[in-house]
């Protein structure tokens, strides 16, 4: 049988590209809303769509393709899909949880660590020159309280890299207590932050959980207090986070995500107290194909009239 074309809406690379191929489709990349907007006008007969919690496909775009059956999101995020939509057309919407969850809860530790112990700040002024006017104390990691904003799966692997590796306390917020949980549930953001030391935002896009810290948020985070966002960048309220690196209301903040991404505003790049990475913290060699193997095995499944393994909802 002849591969299935996929309309692919989302950057990846050969080695992913390869295991798709392989699997039995036929991955025809659209990068960027001109190509993504020709491609979908150029042939209404697509079946099936790949893209992204960032990239998303919007109700619109399924009313343009009578014929698209499946859409798949390669990683856990779906935040910027119209799940309603396509539920009403009776269009399958997957995701890929668990594929790179211990690779995004890695990167949150590292960015932890080197924000405490101001690893990028140190290395840039050794590489200057400078040794012993550096040197003065920096924080530590251990004993520490750690408030984990969204404890999902991430946010557990998080927590249990935190907890049994640094002994630090830990805390959460969901919007709703986790049953049989042993960490205390915190009753709102701003609760938390005022308990933390940290605070980890590993919660999902999407408009539930837009700005969810703002300033309020971080004023009471405190001076001394530190922020690490490997969630989605539209959670964080960005001017606000400026404006309290900028006035010391809080020490320091390491994202891997930022709102708009990949543009990145100068007053975010100025701030010597704010590490950036290019949402980098699920992209290990393991995750990403692992990411791979999930789409192929749900297309698969779609097509020879199974149940897919992950859907959305």
């Amino acid at each position: 049988m002849a591969p299935i074309p996929l309309l692919v809406l989302n950057p990846l690379d050969p080695e992913r590209l390869a295991r798709i191929a392989d699997g039995g489709f036929a991955p025809q990349p659209a990068l960027g809303p001109e190509a993504r907007a020709r491609a979908i006008a150029a042939n209404p007969d697509w079946r099936a769509v790949l893209t992204n919690g960032a990239t998303g496909f919007t109700a619109a775009e399924m009313d343009a393709l009578p014929k698209l059956e499946i859409i798949c999101a390669i990683a856990v995020g779906h935040e910027n899909i119209d799940v309603a939509a396509a539920r009403a057309r009776g269009i399958v919407v997957t995701h890929g949880p668990g594929t790179n969850a211990p690779s995004v809860a890695d990167h949150a530790m590292a960015l932890m660590l080197a924000l405490l112990r101001d690893i990028p700040r140190l290395d840039a002024a050794v590489k200057r020159g400078e040794w012993m006017g550096v040197r003065w104390p920096r924080p530590g990691v251990s004993g520490k309280r750690l408030g984990i904003l969204g404890l999902g799966e991430i946010g557990a692997m998080i927590a249990a890299r935190a907890q049994g590796g640094f002994g630090m306390e830990i805390a959460y917020h969901n919007r709703r207590a986790r049953e049989g949980c042993a960490y205390p549930w915190m009753e709102s953001p701003r609760a938390l932050a005022a308990w933390a030391d940290v605070l980890l935002v590993a919660a999902p896009g999407g408009a539930a959980t837009r700005h969810l810290v703002d300033a309020p948020v971080l004023e009471a985070l405190g001076p001394s207090g530190h922020l690490v966002n490997i969630g989605r960048g539209s959670v964080l309220d960005q001017a606000a986070l400026v404006a309290a690196l900028s006035a010391g209301t809080i020490a320091g903040a390491a994202i891997d995500v930022v709102d708009g991404e990949p543009e990145v505003p100068e007053a975010m790049r100025a701030l010597p107290n704010l590490i950036i990475t290019p949402h980098i913290a699920g992209r290990s060699p393991e995750s990403i194909l692992a990411t791979a193997s999930l789409v192929v095995e749900n297309l698969r499944a779609h097509f020879e009239g199974r149940p897919v393994l992950t859907p959305v909802g």
